[in-house]
Order: C-alpha cells, then structure tokens, then sequence
C-alpha cells in the first residue's frame, strides 16, 4: 500500500487554499478523525471574484448598421433579458455615437470599459481611429465587429491591427455581444481569480474570426448554464449568485506563441484546452501547430483533457492514438459536439462512473452531497481509474469547489490498495468542506438537503428577529477564527438551529383572526389557550416532519423577536421560551413542538410583555416574532436531560475584585440547563482570566454555603409531555446535584466533601457530599473552560465594538474520547455601557452626608429627578413572606409607572431571584419603576450578590443602577436605615416604607470603579396615601 503524509499550511492570504507535502506515513492514520479537525479548509472569497466589470460600453456604428445591430433600438434590451436569463448580474449600458470624432469626444466625458466599432465602407479608417482612442485610453480594449465575407475578411488581414485587441465577426447574434464582454471580463480578472484563488481556466486556441465568433457564445451559453445548475447547491439565493462567480473562464489564443505564454500563466488551473490545427507558429502559418500544442501540454500535464477541431479528418486517426478528442469542423451539428465534449471531458453535469475494462457507466454522481452518500459503494477499480485521470477533482473543480479539489489533486493515487483510504479521504474532505459552507451562512431550509451536516437554516422569507440575528452572527465569527474548530481539544460552535421567520407569525396571526383578542386586557392563559388551537400553515408542518428526520435531541424552542437584543433595549428575558424532550412517535414530536411555536408566539401578548412594552415606549402591534428551534445541549442520565453546564459571560465586569480589572470579564456558570442561573440559583462566578481565584470556593465553609445544589434538567419520561402552560418552564424540574454523583454526568464539575478530613477534594468519587467548584476545569486545566470563554467574549467584542453579554453550554467528553469536550455558544448581545461617567468629588463627599453608599456599584452616570425612596424594612424582614412582599411592590411599581415616576429600591438578598428563600422572587415588570435597585445585607441574612440573570442585563439597558451594600464589613458600604425610619412616609405597611422628599435625590455611580453614592436629601414632604 502506498503511503502518505499530509502537513497543512496554512496560509493568512487567499492565494494558498491548502498545501500539501508528502511524506512516509500511513493516509488512515494522516486523515482519522483527530487530525481531519484540524485541517483547516479557507473558505473561497467568491465575493472577491469578478472584481473588474464592463458596465459602460461606447458602440461605434454608422446609423444603419446600428439599426440592424440593435433591431429598432432593442440592443441594450437584449442583452438585459440575456443577463437576466442567465442570472447575471450587472447588465452593461450602451452609448452610441456615429464617428470616430464623436467617440473621442465621448471617452474625454466619460470612462468606458470597452470600445466596440462597426466599420463602415472604409475599413482603414475604423483600424486608425482604434490607435486614436487607444492613446486616450490604452486600458480600454476595443473590438472591432464586422460582417461575415471573404472579401471583409481579406482586407482586415492586411490593416494595422496595434489599436484593436479582438476582431468578431457580427452574425445578428446578441449571445456574441454577451460572449465578448465575458471574454474580456474574464481577461480583467484572470490574474486574480485564476492565479490568486484557483479558479480553474479552458483555453481556446483558435485564429479564425468566424470560427471563434461562432464558437465562444455557445461556449459561454454553456458555462453559465452548468454554473447556474451547481449554484443551486448552494445554501442560499445570495450564496448561489456568489459561487457562479467561481465559473471557469475562458482565455483565448490566436497563435501558438500566446497559447504557450497563457499555458505558462494559467496551466497550473487549466480546466482542459479546445484547440485548432492550423494556425501561427513562429510568424508563420503552420498546418501542424495545433497538434504540436498537444503534444507539448500532454508532455506538462498527462491529464490535461485536450480537444483539437479540424477541417481536416487525417487528423482524427492522430487523436485516437494521442488520447484526445477530435471534433469535425465540417460538422452541420459542430455546437452541439463541442458541448458534449466538453461536459464529458471537462468535468462538468454529472460524474458519470465508468467501468475501466468494458468503458461501460456504472452509475452516476449527480452532486457532492450524493458523492458523499455514495463513496464507499463506488468500486475500487473505478474509483481508482477516475482518480488517476484527476476526473474527481476536475469535478469538483468544475463546481467551483476549489479547497476539496485541490487537496485531491494533489493527492497521487498510485495502487488500488489504497482506494478504502481514499474513499475515506474524499468522504472526510466533503463533510469537513460542507461544515465549512454551511457555518457562518443562514441557509435556506429544504426537505430534501437538510442533513446532519447542515447547520443554520432559516424556514420564510421575513427577519430572523434579534436573537436569530445574533446567532447568525455568532457563527460567522466562529467561521473567521479557525481557532474555535479545536481550542485545546476543545470544539466551539453553535448548535443546529432553524429559524422559523417573521413572516410566518404574521401568516399565523392573520390566517387564525388571533389580533383581536391578542390585544385585549384577556389573560395570559386564555390567550395561550386560543393560540393553541389555531393553526400553523401547512408547509411550515411538512418542514418540521422533515426536520426530525435529521434532529436526534430535545428542542429548545426560543424566541427571536425583532426587538430583542437590539443594542438599546433588548428584551431579554420577556418571552417564552419552551423545551420539549425527544420522543418516537412523530406525530406526537409535531404536536410538542407546533404547541411550543405557538406558545412563543402567544408570549407576544402575555401581560408582562405588554408591560415592558409599555415601560420601554413600544407599539405591541409592531412587533414580530421570529422562533428558533435549536437542538438542547445535553446528555440523558437517568431520565432527565441537561447539559454538563451552563453559563453567561459578561466582557465588562462591574465587580472586580482583587486585582481584577472590568475589562478583564466575568462569568456564572452552573451545572446542568441554564435556567438555573436565569432564575437566579447559585452559580459560580469567576473572572475567565483570574479563574484560579474564585470567592465561593475559597474557604471551606464559603463552597459548602454558596455552591450550588441543585441543578435544573429537562424531563424525558413520557407523563413530561402534558400541555402546554403559560410557564414555559412547566416542564423542566430541579434535582439534587447529589443525585447525579458518580454517574459521569457532573465529571470535572464537582468535587467531593470529606466530613471526616474537613476537607474538598476534587473528584466525582468517593462518598460524601458532591460540591460544584468547576476545580478540575478552573485549577487543573482537565478542560480549558477559562481560556476560552475569555476567547469567546473578546472575540466577541471586537467584533460587536462594545462590551457583549454570551449565553453558552457545554459538554465534558466522555472518557476515552481524543477530545476534551464541546463548548455551545448560544447568544451574543451588547452590554448597554452608558458614556456619561459621574463627576468623581461626588463620590468623594464625606460618609456622615451620605443615605447610600456601595463599593460594587453598577452602572454609570447620574441619575436625575428621583424624589423617592422605597424600601424593605430590616427589622420587620421575613424571607418566608418574600412571595407576599413582592406582590406589595409589585402594586406600589404600577402606581410609579401609571405616574411616571422613578424611585430608588432597597432591599435585602437577591432582587428577581425564583427561590425566594434567596430573595423577593419579583419578575422585571413588577419593578420597572425603579431607577436605582439596592441589595442591602442583614447580619441574619446574608446572601452572595447575583449578576448573572437576564434580570441585570435589563437594568443596564434603561440606565437602572445597582447596589450591593453590606454595612457589617469593613468596606462593605452604608446604609443608614436609621435615618429613614425617621422620616414620615407616604405609605407604611407591616413590611415595607415609601419615603418621598421635596427635591431629587444626588445619585452618582462609577461603575468601573465600582462605586455609587446616594446623599442625604432635605427634609421629606408631608405623607400622605400612597
């Protein structure tokens, strides 16, 4: 068996896709799975092809041959139609003018990309008024079109040719006007896109002005035609209009010099050659020069297809011999032949499999996507006879797959022992390249295409919404920075995501009358309740059916509405999102996941939306909703489904401690769904370049006390399939971390308790209580979990130009896998980071001044025309009645808001936590009001301070400010509670004092110094009823 080795380079510009070097080692092992990953394949910049157009064109032609040229004035809507037909973009514009003169006057107005000039009854003239405009401008190339007749043809043979790049001959024929300008572009642009990207090349070595006038449309006709057919393999209508682009071009010679000078040029990506017999060779006409070519190109290149047409049919026996393909000049069907040939020879249509022995087909290969389905059913002895011939790479070619093609090309097939690896080369270097394709590209979703390598789809013609946008987003940059296909062992990407588009909310909403009720004062659960029995369109429901063909997980069905995420107010956290587990039956798969679409769509119109979007001055009306369907990152263990963890980061942190800088980031991350931290559970916070340091686990008693216990999964037993509710996480149940202790599914995430040695040590085995530290990932490196969030969220930021919040999950590969795991990035939104930093002697004013102070302040600026104080009252605080006292603020919020008014809120514990034994469990909405949120400590009740919850990426977004104040610790802030209780109150309850002043209060905050203050105002006003 023959042996190879393959060492990539790769290279930062476009002119190298890959390289390849060979070496002494065995294929199976240069191309397994570990290796293929990081084989980096750069993409082809087809959006940098065809950079040099002919949009402007200046026809010189007396009045009556430019009316039989343009048929009463139909020129330029002729070849307008002929763009259109073949999907060409750009169609040129044609001025006309009569004379030389009015041309020279014309090119000293105007540019013109070329020149094309009708001689008229003095042929001499037409010759020297082409040097004339060539010295205005020599870059212009101009052509010269003339009637058919031996006579015209005689008399051009003996003008002065310097000024004139081409002569055609002018059959009525509009395609030529179209070949010309495709021949000159090709010209334009061939350094670049053959030399610098691989774009591949036919030659057409010919010096006949009838026969090249004749032969190029149908050459071109055909060229686009085959590149409009392998564009539909493209992922989407723009992506499809970019790689016909990559479209062979076509370089004509007139002599055997020029043939071999383009050859030296151009060989390397030469497509195949068309060549004639008898033509210029060393200044004189040699009837013999087309054969010697071939000679010549066969001896360079001994798989170079090579198609000689001749007059002559002595020289048919020479081609047998040669291996070539000889095509008859003479021939009524000449158009026809040369079409065949070329699409047999050229690698163009189908790949037909020939049986080397009888030269029988086999079958054929109709795309890439069906010769990665079929490469291991292929022959051995067929597949190696094609490869020697390099038919499968000029395939590939062919279809403008330039990365896949050149790698196989340069792969020498010399035994038929090796086809089973290079069955498995070819089949590795398709998947790898469709991946490459498909990320960081929304692909049009189609039934019959999506696969298990497809990626990012979306299904309609509306917005992908903000959150759709954002994932969009996310996998283009991970397509830029090859660095995330293997992170130390570690893969990042997004998940297999459809995007259901706005304009099938709007088919729903219409089709099923549902804005009438929608946007009436109807509950939340009657709404949800006629959602869901309306109907989603048809063709949306055969889609989902083919979708499960290929989805093997739980769904996460999320919303994308086109307000969220936007850069000012993003409406994080307001609309539903549902899970729904992986069952068999499908029928029952399509009910789980339509109910949880039309649940999302229902959230629009939940009350607290309506809320928000009252809070954030919204038209409900306006809005639209777009819904992902993403695969659930996860593992089932014991009949619950959950991802080894979960996390947000944050690439501004407003808590740095020690000697953390904001910039440096920060992160919550927990162990199992996410929801865990959304509702405010206890994560583990750290700085993604200080991970080593984390507060929680720092002490013994910190880790048992301020880790997290329990962990939130998605239910996979059959009575978790119920109907739907307004709590979209009716489904979703919170277990003991405990339950899952040697199981594998918490590996590197928990660290085991000794009671008996008092001490933490970090393993998944062993008796004891299971702690989440993250230690073997944060201080032992088992999974670069630090380095690349803090990648994620840089790269993100510079991308975004402003500090971004990232939502991700991650697996832990299992034991004995050659990678480390696989990281999800799930979103990407901006931090809103407010510019209007407070005057810093503010913060410099004396303590004994002072209501408020905090040394973990967040936000920045002033916050101007606050008068009120509203606040939980220490010495009555009950965490058992959290739930009875957030619905109280809940009441006291509505008043501010039917006032528009703000207030400052204090309070102790976690503000919008769902365990309430944590904090008051209150929900964005019931707390809008407020300009100022405060976490005040008590010495009874002391919890860690939270800012990992959608909760907090709200309040940056309206400028709220954020304190957490804890008067017991050296440091640790002011609260001087005292001196509220002694003042009167608008309203008083068991629990709870408002407290209104007769002016606004100071309120200043540095956040990246993580300092705020509130001043001691004047005297209150009078209360009175609230």
């Amino acid at each position: 068996m023959c042996v190879f080795c393959y060492l990539w380079e790769i290279f930062a510009d476009s002119r190298h896709i890959i390289s390849l070097v060979v070496g002494e080692t065995d294929i199976v092992t240069a191309m397994n799975e570990e290796s293929l990953s990081q084989l980096y394949l750069k993409d082809t910049a087809f959006q940098a092809l065809m950079q040099r157009r002919i949009i402007n064109v200046l026809l010189i032609a007396s009045p009556y041959d430019a009316f039989m040229m343009e048929e009463d004035g139909r020129v330029e809507e002729q070849l307008y139609f002929e763009y259109v037909s073949l999907n060409l973009s750009s169609p040129p514009r044609v001025t006309r003018v009569s004379h030389i003169t009015d041309a020279v006057e014309a090119m000293a107005q105007k540019h013109f990309d070329l020149v094309i000039a009708m001689p008229g009854g003095d042929l001499t003239e037409t010759f020297e008024g082409a040097k004339e405009l060539k010295g205005i401008n020599p870059d212009t190339p101009i052509v010269v079109l003339t009637p058919f007749s031996r006579e015209v043809t005689r008399r051009i043979s003996q003008e002065d040719h310097s000024g004139v790049d081409y002569v055609f001959s002018w059959l009525g024929n509009v395609d030529l006007l179209l070949a010309i300008i495709k021949l000159l572009e090709d010209k334009m642009n061939a350094d670049n896109d053959v030399l610098e990207v691989g774009v591949q090349a036919i030659m057409l070595v010919e010096d006949s002005v009838r026969f090249y006038s004749s032969v190029l449309p149908h050459i071109y006709k055909f060229l686009l035609k085959q590149s409009r057919e392998f564009s539909t393999e493209a992922l989407n209508v723009h992506e499809q209009m970019l790689r016909m682009r990559g479209r062979p071009k076509v370089i004509l010679a007139r002599d055997y010099e020029e043939a071999l000078e383009l050859y030296g040029r151009y060989g390397k990506n030469m497509l195949g050659v068309i060549t004639d017999v008898s033509f210029k060779h060393e200044g004189a006409k040699d009837r013999k020069a087309g054969l010697t070519l071939a000679r010549y190109l066969r001896s360079k290149d001994s798989t170079l297809p090579i198609i000689v047409e001749s007059t002559e049919s002595e020289n048919r026996m020479f081609m047998r011999d040669f291996g070539g393909v000889f095509i008859d000049k003479n021939s009524k069907k000449l158009s026809v032949d040369l079409e065949k040939e070329i699409k047999l020879n050229f690698g163009f249509g189908e790949f037909i499999l020939h049986d080397p022995s009888s030269g029988e087909s086999v079958g054929t290969i109709k795309s890439v996507n069906e010769l990665q389905k079929r490469i291991f059913s292929i022959p051995d002895e067929v597949l190696y006879y094609h490869c020697r011939r390099n038919e499968v790479s000029r395939w590939l070619y062919s279809r403008a797959m330039f990365p896949i093609a050149e790698v196989l090309r340069a792969h020498k097939f010399t035994s038929i022992q090796e086809a089973p690896a290079v069955k498995q080369l070819i089949f590795d270097l398709v998947v790898k390249y469709r991946k490459m394709k498909n990320r960081g590209v929304v692909a049009v979703f189609r039934k019959d295409r999506f696969d298990h390598y497809s990626n990012f789809a979306r299904i309609g013609q509306g917005s992908l919404g903000g959150k759709g946008r954002g994932l969009a987003f996310v996998d283009s940059i991970i397509k830029k920075h090859p660095v995330f296909d293997n992170f130390d062992g570690v893969t990042i990407s997004i998940p297999r995501t459809v995007v259901i588009c706005t304009d099938i909310f709007d088919e729903f909403m219409t089709a099923n009358d549902l804005y009438p009720l929608a946007l009436s004062d109807a509950p939340d659960s009657e709404i949800l309740a006629r959602f869901l029995e309306a109907r989603l369109p048809d063709s949306l429901r055969e889609d989902l059916m083919a979708l499960f063909e290929v989805v093997d997980r739980p769904l996460a069905i999320r919303s994308s509405s086109l307000l969220e995420d936007s850069h000012y107010q993003p409406f994080a956290g307001i609309y539903s999102t549902y899970m729904i587990p992986r069952v068999e039956d499908r029928n029952v798969m399509l009910r789980l996941l339509t109910d949880a679409i039309k649940g999302v769509y229902a959230s629009v119109f939940f009350a607290d939306s309506k809320a928000y979007m009252t809070a954030t001055s919204n038209v409900i009306d306006q809005e639209k909703m777009a819904v992902i369907i993403q695969e659930v990152v996860g593992r089932e263990w014991l009949g619950y489904y959950f991802p080894s963890f979960s996390g947000v980061g944050r690439s501004l942190n407003y808590y740095p401690l020690n000697n953390e800088e904001p910039e440096d980031g920060v992160v919550e991350v927990a162990a199992g769904l996410g929801k865990y931290i959304v509702d405010g559970g206890l994560s583990l916070r750290f700085s993604p370049r200080h991970a080593n340091k984390v507060l929680q686990t720092s002490t013994l008693d910190l880790a048992l006390r301020d880790t997290q216990r329990k962990l939130y999964a998605l239910s996979m037993h059959e009575d978790a399939v119920g109907k739907f509710v307004t709590d979209d996480g009716f489904n979703i149940v919170k277990l003991p971390v405990q339950d899952f202790a040697g199981t594998g599914a918490l590996r590197y995430i928990v660290s085991t308790y000794d009671s008996r040695d008092q001490m933490i040590r970090d393993s998944d085995e062993g008796r004891g209580r299971r702690v989440v530290t993250f230690a073997n990932m944060l201080s032992h490196g088992a999974l670069p979990l630090a380095p690349a969030l803090d990648l994620m969220l840089h790269t993100g930021q510079d991308a975004m130009q402003r500090p971004v919040e990232i939502e991700f999950a991650g697996l832990v590969a299992p034991p004995g896998s050659p990678n480390k795991g696989h990281i999800y990035w799930l979103q990407i939104r901006p931090i809103i980071d407010r510019k209007d930093v407070v005057d810093d002697s503010i913060l410099d004013i004396p303590d004994d001044q002072l209501l408020l102070k905090s040394t973990l302040a967040l936000g920045h600026g002033n916050i101007d025309n606050v008068d009120t104080i509203v606040y939980v009252r220490p010495d009555k605080f009950d965490s058992m009645q959290n739930p009875d006292l957030a619905l109280e603020i809940e009441n006291i919020n509505r008043k501010f808001l039917e006032r528009g008014e703000g207030y400052v809120l204090i309070g102790p514990g976690r503000w919008g936590s769902s365990d309430s034994s944590l904090g008051i469990p209150v929900k964005w909405p019931d707390i809008s009001a407020a300009r100022l949120i405060v976490e005040a400590s008590l010495n009874n009740y002391r919890i860690e301070p939270s800012q990992g919850t959608h909760f907090f990426q709200n309040l940056t977004s309206f400028g709220v400010g954020y304190f957490t104040v804890d008067p017991s610790e050296k440091g640790g802030g002011i609260f001087d509670c005292g001196y509220l209780d002694a003042c009167p109150a608008i309203y008083e309850s068991e629990r709870l004092r408002v407290v209104k002043f007769a002016q606004p209060l100071v309120i200043g905050i540095n956040g990246r110094k993580g300092a705020g203050i509130v001043m001691k105002p004047e005297k209150p006003i009078i209360p009175s009823l609230i």
